[in-house]
């Protein structure tokens, strides 16, 4: 008798996992059949599924020299910072994991309090300083500003990820005539990679979704993605749905194939170590 609770336990969380898989992609596929259609498809009272689909809001889309501009300004930008948190959280998380001191934990709370600030704290002194310093409108203050974000992010959740490494494993790489620095690279960032990968991720969607730091840092030159997806809407009864929806579905592309590259990517170096 015990097989029947065990087989309808199981169903249950197939079910269960099912309908939560159906409620996060569910958003998403109908916001791209909206950017396929009409705005007159999109302001019924009852949906159509079963439409004319049309590229006319992708074409507009891609054919502003504002959006492709924007775009342009997000992916150095956000590349930028996320690469340069990378090269400075992961040593500096490294380091506060393995060579604990008394300032460990003040180090980390100062790290996560970035976090707790709202962003216009954050924004309004930072624009006074790049307006003194004729930065200000710049690609290079958005990096550096990201920047800020992504060493805390990457930091704080690279160190709980280089703490689940084997302190055994290190030791023994010690013996064997290992460096702090060859340990670091070859031992603690491979058996770490997946969880680092994550904080990688989580940074980059972070930045990369961020309106209110780059609407006070920017007004013309440097304006993101998300800025100008922004203005693309109107007031009143005119909005153009079918134009918002191609915009959602541009400013999820980058992210979603920077997932799947650094999924991927993963996925080949665990299959060459399997080997």
């Amino acid at each position: 008798m015990r097989p029947y609770p065990i087989r309808l336990g199981r169903l249950i969380a197939k079910a269960i996992l099912a309908l939560a898989g159906f409620l996060a992609v569910f958003p998403l596929v109908w916001t791209a059949l909206n950017a396929l259609k009409n705005n007159v498809d999109i302001i019924t009272r009852v949906p159509r599924l079963v439409f004319s689909p049309t590229l006319a809001n992708i074409g507009y889309i891609l054919g502003r020299d504002s959006v492709l501009t924007g775009l342009y300004n997000s992916i150095v930008a956000c590349g930028s910072a996320v690469l340069i948190g990378v090269a400075l959280g992961l040593p500096a998380a490294y380091a506060v994991a393995r060579y604990p001191n008394r300032f460990a934990g003040d180090i980390q709370f100062f790290v996560l309090s970035l976090r707790f600030l709202p962003p216009v704290a954050v924004a309004i002194p930072l624009m006074v300083i790049w307006l003194q310093v004729g930065l200000y409108d710049t690609l290079s203050a958005l990096i550096v500003t990201y920047s800020l974000l992504t060493i805390s992010v990457i930091m704080w959740l690279a160190i709980p990820a280089f703490q689940g490494v084997p302190k055994e494993v290190e030791e023994a790489a010690f013996v064997d005539g290992y460096g702090a620095y060859s340990v670091f690279w070859r031992i603690a960032l491979p058996v770490a990679a997946r969880s680092l990968a994550g904080a990688i991720a989580f940074s980059f969607v972070l930045v990369w979704n961020e309106f209110l730091i780059a609407l006070m840092l920017s007004s013309s030159n440097a304006k993101t993605l998300p800025i100008v997806a922004s203005e693309l809407s109107q007031q009143g009864m005119n909005v153009p749905w079918g134009i918002l929806n191609a915009s959602v579905v541009l400013l999820s592309l980058p992210p979603l194939l920077f997932l799947g590259v650094l999924s991927g990517f993963l996925n080949s170096v665990f299959r060459q170590k399997k080997r």
